[in-house]
Formats: C-alpha cells, sequence, structure tokens
C-alpha cells in the first residue's frame, strides 16, 4: 500500500489511522468537512494532503486521478444520541456510501474499506461473526447495513474490491467525551464521581491503534465482498473496564454502580468473533485495555486537560 484516501479524517478512526499510515510512509489524502474546527489537529506531514469537501458534495471532491491502493470510507452523519434514529439524516448517509464509491472509480482507487457497526446486528448473545444474523434496532444500524450491501452491488458494477467492516467498541486517543470510557476518564480525573448501571454488561473494547492496525490489514490483503467484525475478541464485563479506569486514575474513589437504570434495548453481550480477519489478514489485537488506559488518560492529559487549564 502506497496511497490512500480517507473520508472522515477528523474523526476518532480517520485520526489515528493518518498517524498509523503515516508512520508507514503512506501518501494520504484526506476528505474533511470545511472549516471544521477539528481540521487543525491534522499532522503536518509532506505525505498528507488535505481537501475540503462536504459529504452531500462527495462525488464532486477535487482529487486528481491517480493509482490509489484504498479508499478508507469512515465518514457518517449522526453517530451519536437521538440522530441514530433521524431517518432523514441516516437515509442520507447510504447516498453518501454510494457516493464516495462513485467518487473512487472516478479518481482510480482499485479498493473501499467501509466502516459499518455492530449495530448492525442488534442484540445478540454470543460471539459477532460475519455470518450471524442482522437485526438493526435503530435507523444507524439500518442504514449501515443497507451502505454495505448497496455498496457491495455498486462497486461490482464498477469494477471497484469492496470490504465492509463491523466495529464493535473502541476507545484511545481523540474519542468522543460522551462515551463510557472518556466521560469516565474525564470524571474520574477531575475528582468526580461518574454514575453507571450495574456494569454487568460483558464487553469487548479495542484500543484505537489496533483498530488502525487492523484497518490497514484489510486493506492490504482482503479480498472483493468479505465482512470482517473489529473488536479484540474477549471481554469482560464493563465494571471491571469501569475498575481498571478507576485504579489507574485514583483508586481510593468509591465508584457507585446501579444508580443509572439499563437503557430500553440494552445491548447486554458484545463481543467480535475475529478469526476469519485473523486468517485473512494476520490481525491479532496488541494492547491490553490496562495498557489501552494508560495512553489514554496520558493524552488527554497532555492535550485536552492542559489546553483546558
Amino acid at each position: 500500500m502506497k496511497k490512500v484516501i480517507i473520508t472522515g479524517a477528523t474523526g476518532m478512526i480517520g485520526l489515528n489511522l493518518i498517524n498509523y499510515l503515516l508512520n508507514k510512509d503512506i501518501e494520504i489524502t484526506a476528505i474533511v468537512r470545511p472549516n471544521s474546527k477539528r481540521n487543525n489537529i491534522l499532522p503536518n506531514n509532506t505525505n498528507l494532503k488535505i481537501v475540503e469537501c462536504d459529504l452531500a458534495d462527495i462525488q464532486n471532491a477535487n482529487i486528481p486521478k491517480d493509482n490509489y491502493d484504498v479508499l478508507f470510507h469512515l465518514a457518517w452523519v449522526g453517530t451519536t444520541g437521538e440522530s441514530r434514529n433521524n431517518v432523514d439524516m441516516q437515509f442520507k448517509n447510504i447516498e453518501y456510501t454510494l457516493n464516495t464509491i462513485k467518487l473512487a472509480e472516478k479518481v482510480g482507487a482499485r479498493k473501499i474499506v467501509g466502516a459499518g457497526s455492530q449495530a448492525e446486528y442488534g442484540r445478540v448473545e454470543g460471539k459477532l461473526s460475519p455470518n450471524t444474523k442482522t437485526n438493526p434496532e435503530t435507523a444507524y444500524g439500518t442504514a449501515k447495513l443497507c451502505a454495505g450491501y448497496m455498496g457491495k452491488i455498486l462497486a461490482e458494477q464498477l469494477g471497484i474490491d469492496f470490504i465492509w467492516t463491523r466495529i464493535l467498541s473502541i476507545y484511545g486517543e481523540y474519542d468522543n467525551t460522551g462515551t463510557m470510557v472518556m466521560s469516565s476518564i474525564i470524571s474520574m480525573i477531575n475528582g468526580q464521581v461518574p454514575k453507571y448501571t450495574k456494569a454487568e454488561q460483558i464487553w469487548d473494547y479495542l484500543y484505537v491503534e489496533d483498530v488502525s492496525k487492523a484497518m490497514y490489514l484489510i486493506g492490504e490483503k482482503a479480498k472483493h465482498g468479505q465482512v470482517y467484525c473489529i473488536g479484540s475478541g474477549t471481554v469482560k464485563p464493563l465494571y471491571e473496564y469501569i475498575n481498571i479506569i478507576k485504579n489507574e486514575i485514583n483508586s481510593e474513589l468509591k465508584i457507585k454502580f446501579g444508580d443509572i437504570p439499563y437503557a430500553k434495548n440494552q445491548v447486554m453481550h458484545l463481543c467480535a468473533d475475529i478469526l476469519d480477519l485473523t486468517k485473512d489478514t494476520g490481525f491479532n489485537p496488541e494492547i491490553s485495555f490496562e495498557e489501552g488506559i494508560r495512553r489514554t488518560i496520558k493524552w488527554y492529559k497532555e492535550n485536552i486537560q492542559n489546553e483546558k487549564n
């Protein structure tokens, strides 16, 4: 892999994937939303070219035709909160995905790797594999599933390889402040005690650098039509993850579990089956939750907390 395009370049996965690929001396064209406040955190590197283009106009992005090995499509509108059930917004994401594939054909990209979600499955007991029955319960999950299916059909029509990933829970640098991991880190660093459910969910967390590694290997080795779940393949009860975060920040904090009721349709079990991913690409997670949390806390203190102070 020598030359790639990335949409959603200022998101959590996008920023970390850019750093991962730059370390491998890969040329990157990053497509970003015009005037986004996050554009200024992109690294300054001669191998990184930044192209401003709104997702609604992605098909017309100003990118010269070239021999791009992979287009990583990470961009998506409405990933959190009530927007996940905004039907009109999520429907547009399907169109944006198809238009991104048309852009790939226009500029000469040979392969597309798309970012789907565990939300495509709904609530499932047991490990999630590419063959697990899908039953999404949100507009977000439904749109991701549809984008993956329709994207494959369009890519075949245009002669482009298409691989779809279903990403489970991830954490690390540039994480959204509203996630369990990052909100816990912020609260605990500030001496507050965050409120939790009973936190009995059995959960799979993967550090974002391992996600970047998985994406890179998929871009390098995966064949057309494959679907891969991206996760650690191992689980802990959610309260164990929370206690790991607490012990890294302040072991004396008194955490209270059960103050918040479980959400309606709460997913209680989440674990990726990564056997196919490992077999096809050689991917294996390298960074433990304990190590990933240490790195995330260090990053937050050095880059976010210091800025606020």
